[in-house]
């Protein structure tokens, strides 16, 4: 649990790996269930409701679901962005402008990914965002975050410090993946806030 960087990548490995087999045993009833909830936590997090441009995911498999989050965002009048993967594993941004807007991109022997159909934006859209919904596995209570080790997300946190820009920053999750202590690198920022079905954490963080 190095700030260094190199103990911590096979710790976590294996809390990455123990928190999947848990999602891997949810259904699809759980899963619907929880999204419900979440969209309605999140809904009622100040940083969402007064923002314009929100930068969010689409949930596949297990994952905390985004859907219902996404499509209740675009109801209010919120631009909402998705990513698009590129080769070196850096997003690229498109609009949501609902389910219709969709398509289904296989990348290599990855897992197939729904990802915005039109206009690409650019990987510096995400730096015009109000709040950036992020992936994850856990959270810790420092607001230290997991995500699936591709580093994609890595990327975005550093392209937004780069630009100076400090959107809202928060993470979708089950309530079991709110943890005490995830391993942590030199690189790993804070998020601002967790929301799981049954509530809302906030991290405060010095200047």
């Amino acid at each position: 649990m190095s700030h260094t960087g190199r103990p911590a990548e096979p710790d976590k490995r294996m809390l990455r790996r123990e928190i999947l087999a848990v999602r891997s045993r949810l259904t699809a009833d759980d899963v619907r269930e929880s999204a419900v909830a979440l969209a309605g936590r999140a809904l009622a997090l100040p940083e969402l409701a007064h923002a314009r441009t929100v930068a969010a995911y689409l949930s596949v498999g297990s994952e905390p679901g985004t859907l219902a989050l996404l499509d209740a965002l675009r109801a209010r009048g919120v631009r909402v962005l998705l990513p698009a993967l590129l080769p070196d594993n850096d997003l690229d941004w498109g609009a949501y402008t609902g389910e219709g807007s969709l398509t289904r991109v296989q990348h290599g022997g990855k897992m197939a990914l729904f990802e915005p159909s039109g206009e690409r934006l650019g990987p510096d859209a995400v730096t015009a965002a109000d709040a950036v919904l992020l992936p994850g596995l856990a959270v810790d209570a420092r607001g230290m975050r997991l995500g699936r080790g591709g580093g994609s997300y890595d990327r975005v946190l550093a392209r937004l410090e780069r630009a100076d820009a400090h959107p809202a920053l928060v993470v979708l999750l089950y309530g079991s993946e709110v943890v005490e202590r995830v391993p942590v690198e030199a690189h790993d920022r804070p998020v601002d806030a967790v929301v799981t079905p049954s509530g809302v954490r906030r991290f405060r963080h010095g200047s």
